[in-house]
């Protein structure tokens, strides 16, 4: 419990608050209900403590406290200073959240491989939220801070991390589906990453500019809640394994943890600099969506990026053929987590070792796979200059064995060839690949528009056609009988 109780202490806050007035007796009792979620130990030992300071509660999170009950020999040092959250109860039952997490410390630890630090500054933290204990979850709230730095240093090695002005808005709201709607939107400035070694620089990553867009239709806020509850009650193995019933209902009424959850991250000026050379991106996009566990979710992603820039010592010849920008697309869908879910909480036993049994992983894999699950290559396209390749496609695997179909469209491949045609007189990796660029455009098919198309077909069989002709036949087929060895289809 000492380690995640930093991260689910502003989300245990599921007491109602009652009334207005603010006394010892309400922090007794606010200590009584967060001790369901944190283990009365964590309040015993000092290492959370509530108390009445004017007309709200302060509740102290002491991190030396959690360092003092660890071993000594790998914790030698532990030194920030406590943490405070400010809840004040509102008139309609829920609650202020206020903090300044502006903080200021260090972190030592002694391994067989030598000493390892790390050394963390948060310049002007502020965090303000609306907690409802109903929702489980904060209806309004933002945070900002000035910057913040990070140095971790080990025998041969340091890491030093920046990052500029920040701030980020959040809200939640009931869903019609059950469970609650959550909004999260974050703004960072001036991201860098440098890492040196013996004293060298051998890479760093920069970034002017990074936003981040999550949203969660129907998560399951209060199931979780109940799960943390029942951890903390069942720390004691006896008591978890007379109690499994509970935790397979509370498992159950936990799915499909949410509906849908969606996100984007969205990067400007982004430098990689490397011994390799540097490369940078001007414009760095990613989206990503996924369903909860469910019969038949889906996945997607989402990479897009411009003003892509390669390193010098990159060979000329290779400009016609690297993208200056890209939009890939990729996901799956017919994915059944729902079944395997509940088919493992019903059948594990934790009285029994192992609590699963025999051959149960084949049968929930054989279960997965009769849903037919799909990857899908949605369409994709990289750019450079007069050159375009475009591709989309989809896999599935009946009988375990991918049954794939890819279409490629590509404007400007006489554009490549040429390239490596002329780069071949000199560089012999050009010599090595123009043979192969003449064949690939061997089995194209050419457009109206003049772009030139291959469709890809790989077959459960083995077999690879491209354009319908044949670009590698059928596998043997096997005898299974124990007579005879391999036979071939007819």
């Amino acid at each position: 419990m000492k380690r995640v109780l930093p991260v689910v202490l502003g989300f245990a806050l599921v007491a109602p608050a009652w009334g207005q007035t603010v006394d010892n007796r309400g922090a007794k009792q606010l200590s009584d209900e967060l001790s369901r979620y944190v283990g009365k130990q964590v309040l015993n030992e000092g290492i959370l403590k509530i108390s009445a300071a004017g007309d709200a509660y302060k509740i102290t999170l002491d991190l030396k406290a959690i360092a003092a009950g660890l071993p000594k020999q790998n914790l030698p040092k532990f030194d920030f200073p406590p943490y405070t959250l400010l809840v004040k109860p509102r008139g309609d039952g829920g609650w202020d959240v206020s903090s300044d997490f502006s903080t200021s410390g260090s972190i030592q630890v002694n391994d067989p491989d030598g000493q390892k630090s790390a050394l963390i500054a948060i310049k002007d933290g502020k965090f303000t939220g609306v907690y409802d204990p109903e929702l489980a979850a904060f209806t309004s709230g933002g945070s900002s801070m000035a910057g913040m730095t990070m140095v971790s240093r080990m025998p041969r090695q340091v890491t030093e991390l920046g990052v500029g002005s920040s701030s980020s808005n959040f809200g939640a709201s009931k869903s019609v589906n059950g469970g609650v709607d959550l909004k999260v939107t974050q703004a960072m400035a001036d991201f860098v990453e440098t890492v040196k070694i013996d004293g060298r620089v051998v890479g760093a990553v920069k970034a002017s500019d990074l936003v981040v867009d999550l949203n969660a239709q129907a998560i399951r806020t209060k199931p979780f809640l109940d799960l943390l509850a029942f951890a903390v009650a069942h720390e004691d193995e006896t008591q978890l394994k007379a109690d499994q019933a509970e935790l397979k209902a509370l498992l159950l009424a936990a799915l499909p943890l949410w509906d849908r959850m969606a996100g984007s991250y969205s990067f400007k000026n982004v430098a990689f600099d490397t011994y390799a050379g540097n490369w940078g991106v001007a414009q760095l996009d990613t989206t990503f969506g996924a369903d909860g566990v469910s019969r038949n979710g889906k996945v997607d992603y989402t990479i897009k990026a411009s003003g892509l820039t390669f390193p010098k010592v990159t060979p000329g010849w290779m400009a016609v053929m690297l993208p200056t920008e890209f939009d890939l697309r990729f996901g799956g869908s017919n994915i059944d987590l729902d079944s395997m879910a509940r088919k493992t909480i019903e059948a594990f036993d934790l009285g029994k070792n192992p609590p699963l049994p025999a051959g149960f992983r084949d049968q929930i894999k054989a279960g997965f796979m009769a849903n037919t699950p799909k990857f899908i290559v949605g369409h994709s396209v990289l750019k450079n200059g007069g050159t375009e390749i475009a591709m989309e496609g989809e896999m599935t695997f009946p009988g375990h064995k991918p049954d794939a179909t890819l279409t490629v469209d590509v404007a400007g491949y006489d554009k490549i060839v040429a390239a490596l045609q002329t780069a071949a007189k000199t560089e012999p990796v050009a010599a090595q690949y123009f043979p192969f660029a003449l064949a690939v455009k061997g089995f194209a098919k050419t457009l109206p528009d003049g772009r030139m198309e291959w469709v890809i077909n790989a077959k459960p069989d083995g077999s690879v056609t491209v354009n319908g002709a044949m670009l590698k036949p059928a596998d043997p087929a096997v005898d299974d009988s124990g007579g005879g060895g391999a036979k071939l289809n007819p």
